[in-house]
């Protein structure tokens, strides 16, 4: 088959990988724009293109796909069977949509339809579902909403926002090859999603990060779990933003006034939250590495009673 690859972040980049690899012909990769990162505002390319620049495969980085019309004179005379896009950024228009011969597939970051949208992983863990896992469906106009081919689940447990998304990315490569003959063959049998269960997962912001310690403990590590590394959640401590890390739910009632230390130790700070106990284990400053709340106090006079948030 000849296919054209769209993605952006590393969670696409196994998929890009195990595509080159299959034998069928990726003729482009399309990826978004490089962007300046960092202080020095230097240039970088995206995951994807990092690895298609290594898989010696030509690569496409318009501002928009809608409406342009040298990417569809592009597509257009390339003539793909297929095209498979994976968190590349960018809602493909109708006149895209009809080009390849088997249409266009998406992997998707959740179990369809619930948690459609920009952050499926991180919400799925934030709001403590038990499961979560990927799906492959047929592009629509709409956001995440076409007809779906498969789906592979896997329990969320105690993983980090970067273990799921790691362990997600693989099983979606993994998923679009156990389906590929079939979508060849033009045997698969999409199912539509069911619209009264749609949930919508929006983009994640720094001030989601924010920790109001009047919220229960679990939801708090959730939230840790799920923001982290980006964008991340701190709060407010002796006026400065303190980035947060890692945590545990304590099994300890705490009558003290939400965000007050009542106990500094080693292992953790301990601090009240929603009428429970919050451990925060790991923590950075400003400019400053991550570090063990050990270290972090070894340099710092943290006040048993003081306030966070």
């Amino acid at each position: 088959m000849k296919i054209v690859f769209m993605g952006t972040p590393v969670f696409a980049v196994p998929t890009l990988e195990i595509l080159a690899k299959s034998g069928h012909e990726v003729g482009f990769v399309f990826t978004q724009p490089d962007k300046a990162k960092g202080r020095g505002k230097k240039i970088q390319f995206t995951a994807v293109k990092e690895k298609a620049v290594e898989l010696n495969i030509p690569i496409v980085q318009p501002e928009k796909v809608k409406g342009n019309q040298e990417i569809f004179n592009l597509l257009n005379n390339y003539k793909p069977d297929l095209i498979v896009a994976v968190a590349y950024g960018q809602i493909l228009p109708k006149d895209i949509l009809k080009i390849p011969r088997l249409g266009c597939i998406n992997i998707h970051g959740s179990l369809l339809p619930k948690y459609r949208g920009a952050a499926p992983i991180q919400r799925a863990i934030i709001d403590g579902e038990k499961k979560t896992g990927i799906t492959l469906m047929e592009m629509a106009e709409g956001l995440d909403t076409g007809d779906m081919i498969a789906m592979a689940e896997t329990e969320i447990e105690e993983k980090t926002f970067p273990q799921l998304h790691d362990e997600l990315s693989l099983m979606g490569a993994k998923l679009l090859m156990d389906c590929l003959e079939n979508i060849e063959r033009e045997i698969i049998k999409p199912v539509k999603q069911d619209e009264a269960k749609a949930s919508y997962a929006p983009m994640l912001f720094k001030k989601d990060g924010l920790i109001d310690f009047s919220k229960d403990p679990g939801l708090i590590e959730r939230l840790v779990r799920g923001l982290n590394p980006s964008p991340g959640t701190y709060t407010i401590y002796k006026g400065e933003i303190l980035k947060i890390f890692q945590v545990e739910v304590l099994n300890k009632e705490n009558p003290e006034e939400i965000g007050t230390i009542t106990g500094i130790s080693k292992q953790g700070i301990q601090v009240s939250a929603g009428g429970g106990t919050l451990l925060i284990m790991e923590v950075q400053e400003p400019n400053k590495r991550r570090m063990t709340v050990e270290d972090f106090i070894k340099g710092h006079h943290v006040e048993l009673f003081g306030k966070l948030g």
